[in-house]
């Protein structure tokens, strides 16, 4: 049963100034995605294949996770469209077990509604989110998964 793990970047930089694209993180941030993959780790929860957006925090974000995966690097991602989102989870390959996804909200949040039907009331910076999903990820779609758990960087 494949895995999803959905992730909004670490809390970033305000960039005023900065195109947003640019933006870093901030020191709580750095924080934050450092405990996220140390959560992950511990969690058995290492991803086989990574699906991240081409943003600045997000790319940081996901380095300080310290994950050893295929990553891939996609510019659709930040165009924050969680139908797109869902076009590139059905393109993962077979042998990618666990997928992890690094975003952005809304459209991170949004995603994980329509994959469950459920999600929490916020998703903040570094918030994630575990699903579980029948069959391939080519037949994954709106509503096939299940929410296993959420985590915060407050929770």
């Amino acid at each position: 049963m494949p895995t999803l793990i959905v992730l909004r970047h670490a809390k970033a930089v305000a960039g005023f100034g900065t195109p947003d694209i640019d933006r870093t993180l901030n020191d709580r941030g750095r924080r934050d995605a450092a405990a996220a993959g140390e959560w992950l780790r511990a969690n058995g929860l290492v991803p086989d294949r990574v699906l991240c957006s081409t943003a600045a925090r997000t790319r940081e974000t996901l380095d300080l996770l310290a994950l050893d995966a295929a990553v891939s690097h996609e510019p659709a991602i930040y165009d924050n469209d969680p139908e797109r989102l869902l076009a590139l989870v059905n393109e993962a390959p077979d042998d990618a077990g666990t997928l992890l996804l690094v975003g952005h909200n809304p459209s991170a949040h949004q995603f994980v509604h329509d994959l469950t039907g459920q999600a929490p009331d916020s998703f903040p910076t570094c918030a994630l989110a575990v699903i579980e999903l029948p069959g391939a990820w080519i037949d994954v779609r709106p509503g096939l998964g299940t929410l296993r758990t959420v985590r915060t960087p407050k929770g």
